[in-house]
């Protein structure tokens, strides 16, 4: 009698999903469906809010593009977490603009040699914990050693191979690092090493996209093809977002390196 009652509690919201269903073209439960006497067809709604929420339109006519798609992450988080694969996409934009800001500038000051790492017999340490960095002038920077003599000849080898165009002097435990002119050909040299930068930058985001995507693969047993496609294209447009960011970035920093 208890279990009788109970139905007859579902049977209008039943009816009322069925009739909502056919009258906007979402698909209805299957006949016999097991979810409609234990949990009032939970399952199938719940893959109706999925199909209304995750569907696009395709372009219509001659230079329109293709309806962004914008899953909610809640809805496929047993699926995949896209809010971290956007954070780790996020992250690789976020380096790069940092190694432009400190390692990329026509005007070379002490904190640009900060972060160069320098590897030593002990490990790999940043210039900065090694050495006292300080400018003597506009043209001569010094990294005093005094504290780690022994990593004097890594330093060196360190701040040449920068990538900074720098051609240090050495002198016991100081190393003197004359700042280069800023010639057309400096200028230039900066402009290629911000490309190279970039490049380096949107491989680290392939890796990324393409960890997603082998994520997504583990799951197409129990998802739909046309969920995984969607999530695919999801992914898909959040890698090309942050390459557009990227290739702003570069533009604005080879803009300013070429004046």
């Amino acid at each position: 009698m208890a279990v009788a009652l109970r139905c007859c509690r579902r049977l209008p919201a039943l009816l009322y999903c069925s009739s909502f269903a056919t009258v906007r073209g979402l698909p209805q439960a299957p006949a016999g469906c097991p979810a409609l006497l234990l949990d009032g067809c939970r399952q199938c709604g719940q893959q109706m809010l999925l199909t209304r929420q995750l569907a696009t339109k395709k372009a219509k006519g001659k230079g329109q593009s293709q309806a962004r798609v914008n899953i909610s992450a809640a809805l496929v988080e047993d699926i995949i977490d896209l809010e971290e694969t956007s954070e780790d996409m996020q992250a690789v934009v976020e380096a790069l603009k940092e190694d432009f800001n400190r390692n990329l500038s026509v005007r070379t000051s002490p904190g640009a040699l900060d972060h160069i790492i320098v590897v030593t017999k002990d490990g790999r340490f940043p210039l900065n914990q090694l050495g006292q960095i300080s400018q003597k002038s506009p043209q001569l920077m010094v990294v005093n050693m005094a504290d780690f003599p022994e990593s004097t000849a890594a330093a060196v080898k360190a701040i040449r191979e920068s990538g900074m165009n720098l051609n240090p002097e050495v002198d016991g435990t100081i190393i003197r690092v004359p700042v280069p002119k800023v010639t057309r050909e400096h200028r230039e040299s900066l402009a290629k090493l911000a490309k190279q930068s970039t490049n380096k930058s949107k491989e680290a985001l392939r890796k990324v996209r393409s960890k997603s995507m082998n994520q997504l693969k583990k799951s197409k047993d129990k998802v739909s093809e046309d969920t995984i496609r969607l999530l695919e294209k999801q992914i898909q447009q959040m890698a090309d977002g942050a390459v557009a960011e990227m290739d702003k970035l570069l533009a604005a920093k080879t803009k300013e390196l070429l004046g």
